[in-house]
């Protein structure tokens, strides 16, 4: 098997579970957060940096590489490991989202998806076999089949559509699947239609795939909606396959995501807002370009051990920041995705230490009310 996935630990009163996803490249300790890496590069990070601060998962796109550079140069470097310089694993997203994210610029139908690029308004057409190859191409650990995100709010009729459709390509694309060396995960879509998100998920356990996504979600809906989606579509799950909630990535919603039985999650949040000078604190978000920092001598965050807190003041990034200094946005990039690491070990140890049912009535008050509108 490309992948191993093992279960070390359940919680008792909740779906919350630990354990170990095992890939060609890495050992990742599950409930994990994934960096986002669209374009083979996390945003203002190193590789090396994200290796020093523990990350063993980061996520690519196949949407975007193929526009840019070409996945065939990729693949002349041997692949986006050795492209990027990356030791760990990757999760490759077939880029279902931004393709159906592009609106008029896009035309769908059984056989694929025509689009316009957003870069150069090329014309081109990808079907779920083609996409499935690039991913092939590229030497991800772990791909994501084509998948129809629809919108929210969606009417009915356009949901189900589009759960026919992801199932129908889904089996397309497990049919043109090449890589022994390369998982491919199945995406579950439904909308907020209980029954549509049973359904697709039944119809894709049938396929047997080595791991499910749930997909079509944090698009705009209440979170609320989202961890009832999860109700529904979790159980529904082969408990031995390795579970990925997509998109996902305030700490509240990492802490429910878990909750539910989530063991993998990806998200821009951390580096996108770092770039505009907001970064994850104990204390809820920090917006340190404000005035009141300017002669803040304190860290981002006094709880918080990496390397911008033990070495920077909040005046001195807010200087580099409002100065528009690339350092300035580095830094925050890189006490955001620390931040979420280590709350991410914090789960992970509670669940070891079957303490997670406290861990979770302590935690999630907190969390909710300092990030829960985010």
């Amino acid at each position: 098997m490309p992948i191993k996935f093992t279960i070390s630990r359940n919680c008792s009163r909740t779906a919350a579970r630990s354990g170990t996803l095992e890939t060609f490249h890495n050992r990742v300790q599950t409930p994990a957060f994934m960096p986002v890496g669209t374009q083979g590069t996390v945003k203002a990070i190193t590789t090396g940096e994200l290796e020093e601060m523990g990350t063993g998962l980061i996520l690519g796109n196949c949407y975007h590489l193929f526009l840019r550079p070409g996945v065939e140069i990729v693949a002349r470097h041997g692949g986006l490991h050795r492209f990027m310089n990356w030791q760990g694993s990757i999760l490759t997203d077939s880029g279902g989202f931004q393709i159906f994210s592009l609106g008029g610029l896009r035309k769908i139908d059984d056989e694929g998806v025509a689009f316009t690029s957003h870069i150069d308004g090329s014309k081109h057409f990808l079907t779920p076999e083609r996409v499935t190859r690039l991913q092939n191409m590229l030497g991800s650990d772990i791909a994501m089949v084509l998948d129809q995100c629809p919108p929210y709010p969606a009417e009915r009729e356009e949901v189900e559509e589009a759960v026919t459709r992801s199932s129908s390509w889904a089996r397309r694309c497990k049919k043109a699947h090449l890589n022994s060396d390369q998982a491919l995960l199945a995406i579950i879509q439904g909308g907020a239609h209980e029954d549509l998100r049973r359904r697709s998920a039944r119809e894709l356990t049938e396929m047997d795939f080595p791991g499910y996504a749930i997909g079509g979600l944090s698009v705009g809906e209440p979170k609320d909606l989202m961890y009832r989606v999860l109700e529904w579509t979790v159980p529904e799950l082969p408990r031995e396959k390795i579970r990925y909630l997509m998109g996902v990535g305030s700490p509240d919603a990492l802490l429910e995501g878990v909750r539910h039985g989530i063991d993998i999650f990806d998200c821009v949040l951390p580096t996108r807002i770092a770039r505009n000078g907001r970064v994850m604190t104990s204390q809820g978000y920090l917006p340190i370009r404000n005035s009141v920092y300017s002669s803040d001598l304190s860290p981002l965050d006094p709880e918080c051990s990496c390397q911008v807190c033990k070495k920077y003041s909040r005046a001195y990034l807010r200087h580099l920041i409002n100065s528009g200094e690339i350092l300035g946005l580095r830094l925050t990039t890189y006490h955001n995705l620390y931040y979420l690491d280590r709350l991410m070990r914090r789960i992970r140890k509670a669940i070891e230490e079957n303490s997670f049912e406290g861990f979770y009535k302590e935690m999630s008050e907190k969390l909710n009310k300092m990030y829960g509108g985010a």
